[in-house]
């Protein structure tokens, strides 16, 4: 079958690793499923993986990608969720089993014309949802809607922050916390992103480091060491920020004084549960939201997209197609 692997790392020009072809047939495991792969987004998870971060060299090749919609062998529409772990193990949450994994970590990615997963990480297709649309949300909508709806503690007409307005959880988090009912601000280092952020729900943008007009009750950060002091002062007294990426460095100061003193929460999210990826479809039906796709590959043009994505000239999700 043909798919989109990392055969070898290199932590500076990370695409030298990248190998697009044939590759032996899918092996699906007993009480795994197969599924034939209609769409599936990337995430900068997979250009961690062509850097070497979790993975191993003696897991090479490895098929890569998280996310991906397409069709049981009966022809039954799904969505893939990623998260490979035993909610039973942990109180019913997977992302908390200290053994859980994401597909193309231990095994084989969504990048591919098939895919095996355990049958528990299927979901149903909302038929409201396109493959394209639905292959963006196991990955970053799922963890936009974990920080909003789980971590955060807000409610509707409660201000929250994101910080960055160009990534694929920051963007899929300004719909969704507007679809919820909160007021939305936004930053980003560049124009046509903060207008592009207000395209999509945010009701005001900002530049980095921007005095705000007053304290918010959330922050969601995904940026890390270059945000994280804004984030701690744009913060209401007992605020929270939610963090699930540090992409511009994850050592900032703490700034342990302010947190303590204004009683701020610091809450770490990753990924989300099927049952969360499950209450996120029927938000997206119900409100009509959808996913922004900033663009369209085939499958067998990967290599394209993933130049797209190491740009970082990107607004919203990339998406590779197959049939």
């Amino acid at each position: 079958m043909f798919a989109v692997t990392v055969t070898s790392f290199d932590g500076e020009n990370p695409l030298n690793g990248l190998t697009v072809g044939e590759v032996p047939d899918t092996e699906v495991p007993e009480g795994w499923v197969r599924v034939h792969v209609r769409a599936a987004s990337l995430n900068h998870h997979d250009l961690w993986s062509l850097k070497g971060v979790g993975l191993r060299d003696d897991r090479l090749p490895m098929i890569l990608g998280c996310d991906a919609a397409g069709l049981l062998d009966d022809g039954t529409e799904v969505v893939v969720h990623g998260v490979v772990g035993d909610p039973d193990s942990v109180g019913g949450d997977e992302t908390l089993d200290p053994k859980r994994t994401l597909l193309s970590e231990l095994y084989p990615g969504t990048l591919a014309e098939t895919v095996a997963v355990p049958a528990r990480n299927i979901v149903a297709k909302p038929a409201g949802l396109s493959f394209a649309e639905a292959a963006c949300l196991p990955t970053a909508w799922l963890t936009a809607y974990r920080m909003l709806a789980t971590k955060s503690g807000l409610r509707s007409g409660d201000t929250v922050l994101i910080q960055g307005a160009g990534g694929g959880v920051s963007t899929a988090a300004i719909a969704l916390a507007k679809a919820m009912g909160m007021t939305v601000w936004v930053t980003g280092r560049d124009e046509v992103k903060r207008a592009r952020a207000l395209e999509l729900g945010a009701d005001s943008v900002f530049e980095p480091g921007a005095r705000l007009p007053q304290r918010v009750d959330a922050v969601i950060e995904t940026v890390g060491e270059a945000t994280w002091s804004h984030s701690l002062k744009a913060l209401r007294p007992g605020g929270t920020i939610v963090v699930s990426g540090a992409t511009s460095g994850s050592n900032p100061p703490a700034d342990l004084s302010r947190v303590f003193f204004l009683q701020l929460n610091i809450v770490g999210s990753t990924m989300g549960t099927r049952d969360e990826l499950e209450a996120l479809m029927k938000l997206l039906v119900d409100s009509g939201v959808r996913p922004l796709i900033d663009a369209t590959y085939d499958l067998r043009d990967a290599r394209s997209a993933f130049e797209r994505l190491q740009s970082g000239d990107v607004v919203g999700k990339l998406v590779l197609t197959n049939g």
